[in-house]
C-alpha cells in the first residue's frame, strides 16, 4: 500500500507559516515552479513555469523557496502516525510512503486505508490518497488515481493491464518523455510493445526499468525504516516548584540523560524544544525552541531552561508553580559533523554569552552575516539569526554577470550615500546605452558632506540591467574609484544619479 499526500512541499511550507491550505501557493527552485497546490493550478500555475509568469497568472500567489529539510521535517509526524497503525514504513520521499498492505488485519485494504486516512486527517493532512497493488510502481500510480481520502485497489494479477493504459507522462524523465511523444508513443502499453534492448539503448536506464515493470518484471522490494528512538525526556516535581534556580538545579540529571542517550547513538543535538508545565494545566505555560551553532551540552540545556524560566516568571507567562519540564531534541546530527578541528573551535564562553543575550532580546535580535550570490555588495550578504542554519540563499558558485571583480569591499553602507563625479569642464560623468562613460572622471565627492578631490585611478564601468522583465527595468553601472588620499570607493551610476555603495578601507 502506498500513501500519497499531493503537493507536499507546498503543504509543508504553508504549515510552517501557519497558513490554511486553500491559499494559492507554489514552491520554486531556480525561479521555476517545482510544486503548486490546487488553488494555484486553478489560476493557471503549472510545474516548470517561470516565477514571473506564475505571479502574472496568480498575483496573490504565496511564493516559497524549495527547502528539502522543511519537507522531511514536516513529513516525520505522518510517518510516525502510520507506524502506530502499521509498522514497517518505507519512506519513498516527502509526501510518499509505502507499507505492507494492512488488509488482512483490518478486514480489507479499503478498511485499512480508511483507518490511516482518519489518523492523517487528525494530523491536519486532509488530502491523502492510497493505492494497493502487487508491486510498488503500480501501487504508487494507483494512489495518484485515487480520490481524496480514498483507496484504489488494483486486484492481484491486474497490474500489467492497469499500467499499460497510463499515459507516457507518468515517467519522471522529462527529456525521455518528450522524445517518446515525438516518436508517437502515447501510453506505457506502447512502450511495453518495444524490445527491451531498443528501449535501453534509446531512452536510458530509468525508462528501461519502467519497461520491465510494465512487462511484468522489475518489481522493487520494500525497505522499511527503523523507527527513530524517542529522545524526549521529562522530569516531574512533587510538590511543584516556583523558583527558576531550584527548577534548573533539579533538571540537571534529566539534561545529562538527554545528552547521554544521544551520545550512545553517536548523535548531538543542535535544536531543542524546552517546555514547562504549570500545576493544574495540561498545556505548557512556557515553550521555546533553542538553537545552538554547534551542539548542546547538559550545561547548555540547563542554562537555556534557566533563562527561559526567568523570562517566563518576569513576563507573567508562568503564573503557577511548575510541575513538569520536558526536553525534546528536534534536530540531531552525527557527532562527527561538529567535531573540533585541530585548531580548536569557538570559545564556549562566547557562545553561552550570545545565547543568553538572544534569550533576553529574542531569537531574531542576534544575527550573523552569511555570504550568498549576487551582483551588488549589499545583495551578497544576508543576516541569519545566531545558531540557525541559513536556507534559501542564492548560490555563490554560478557566475553573476555584471558583478564587480575582487577584491570585495570591506565596508558596505547600510544606506547608500548621495555622491557626485565630474569630468573636464565640470560635466557630470555618466554612462551611455553601450556601457561607456560620457567623459573621463577627474573629480568626485563620495558623500553629500565631503570635499571634492581629484581621481587618482578608476576602473569600470560594470553595467547591469536588473528587473529587465518588469515594466520599469533598472539599469545601473558600478565604478571603483581611488582618490588622491589613497581611499577607494565603490560608486554606482543609477538613473542619472551617483551613489556610494561601499568602501575599500
Amino acid at each position: 500500500m502506498v500513501t500519497w499526500c499531493p503537493d507536499w512541499p507546498v503543504v509543508a511550507a504553508l504549515a510552517e507559516d501557519g497558513l490554511p491550505t486553500h491559499l494559492p501557493a507554489a514552491v520554486f527552485h531556480a525561479n521555476r515552479v517545482v510544486a503548486s497546490n490546487a488553488a494555484a493550478r486553478t489560476s493557471g500555475v503549472r510545474r516548470g513555469m517561470r516565477r514571473r509568469d506564475a505571479q502574472g497568472r496568480c498575483p496573490e500567489l504565496k511564493v516559497y523557496a524549495a527547502t528539502p529539510d522543511r519537507d522531511v521535517r514536516a513529513f516525520e509526524p505522518v510517518l510516525a502516525a502510520v507506524e502506530e497503525i502499521r509498522p514497517g514504513v518505507t519512506p519513498l520521499r516527502p509526501g510518499l510512503l509505502a507499507v505492507r498492505a494492512p488488509g488482512r488485519f483490518h478486514g480489507g485494504e479499503p478498511a485499512g486505508a480508511a483507518l490511516l486516512a482518519e489518523r492523517l486527517v487528525g494530523l491536519g493532512v486532509w488530502d491523502c490518497r492510497f493505492g494497493v497493488a502487487d508491486e510498488l510502481f503500480t501501487a504508487e500510480h494507483a494512489a495518484r488515481h485515487a480520490e481524496r481520502q480514498d483507496c484504489l485497489v488494483v486486484e492481484p494479477g491486474e497490474s500489467v493491464p492497469f499500467l499499460r493504459g497510463l499515459p507516457i507522462q507518468v515517467i519522471e524523465d522529462l527529456d525521455a518523455v518528450s522524445l517518446m511523444k515525438r516518436l508517437g508513443l502515447r501510453t506505457l502499453g506502447d512502450l511495453a510493445d518495444l524490445s527491451a534492448v531498443d528501449v535501453r539503448d534509446r531512452f536510458g536506464r530509468q525508462v528501461a526499468w519502467v519497461h520491465r515493470v510494465v512487462s511484468g518484471d522489475g518489481a522493487e522490494a520494500l525497505a522499511p525504516r527503523t523507527p527513530p528512538p524517542d529522545l524526549a525526556c521529562h522530569v516531574d516535581f512533587e510538590p511543584p516548584l516556583d523558583n527558576a534556580e531550584t527548577i534548573s538545579f533539579s533538571v540537571r540529571q534529566t539534561a545529562d540523560r538527554v545528552v547521554d542517550q544521544l551520545a550512545r547513538l553517536g548523535l548531538v543535538c543542535t535544536e531543542v524544544l524546552i517546555e514547562a508545565r504549570c500545576e493544574g494545566s495540561s498545556e505548557p505555560a512556557s515553550a521555546r525552541v533553542w538553537l545552538h551553532p554547534r551542539w548542546f551540552t547538559a550545561a547548555d540545556l540547563v542554562d537555556r531552561l534557566h533563562w527561559q524560566l526567568q523570562g517566563g516568571f518576569r513576563a507573567g507567562d508562568i503564573r503557577a508553580p511548575v510541575d513538569r519540564v520536558l526536553i525534546t531534541p528536534l534536530t540531531v546530527v552525527p557527532d562527527a559533523v561538529h567535531a573540533d578541528g585541530l585548531w580548536g573551535g569557538t570559545d564556549e564562553r562566547v557562545e553561552r554569552g550570545i545565547a543568553r543575550v538572544q534569550g533576553m532580546l529574542g531569537h531574531e535580535a542576534v544575527v550573523r552575516p552569511v555570504l550568498q550570490g549576487g551582483r551588488a555588495p549589499a545583495d551578497r550578504q544576508v543576516l541569519v539569526p545566531w545558531g540557525e542554519r541559513p536556507t534559501g540563499l542564492r548560490p555563490v558558485g554560478p557566475p553573476w554577470p555584471g558583478s564587480i571583480p575582487p577584491p570585495a569591499p570591506s565596508r558596505v553602507l547600510a544606506s547608500p550615500w548621495a555622491a557626485a563625479m565630474i569630468g573636464a569642464g565640470g560635466h557630470t560623468v555618466g554612462v551611455d546605452e553601450r556601457g561607456g562613460v560620457t567623459c573621463e572622471p577627474e573629480q568626485f565627492r563620495p558623500g553629500p558632506s565631503g570635499d571634492w578631490q581629484p581621481v587618482a585611478a578608476w576602473a569600470g564601468p560594470w553595467p547591469v540591467e536588473e528587473l529587465w522583465w518588469e515594466s520599469s527595468p533598472r539599469r545601473v553601472a558600478r565604478f571603483q574609484v581611488v582618490g588622491v588620499d589613497g581611499r577607494a570607493w565603490l560608486m554606482t551610476w543609477d538613473a542619472g544619479v551617483w551613489f556610494t555603495e561601499a568602501a575599500y578601507d
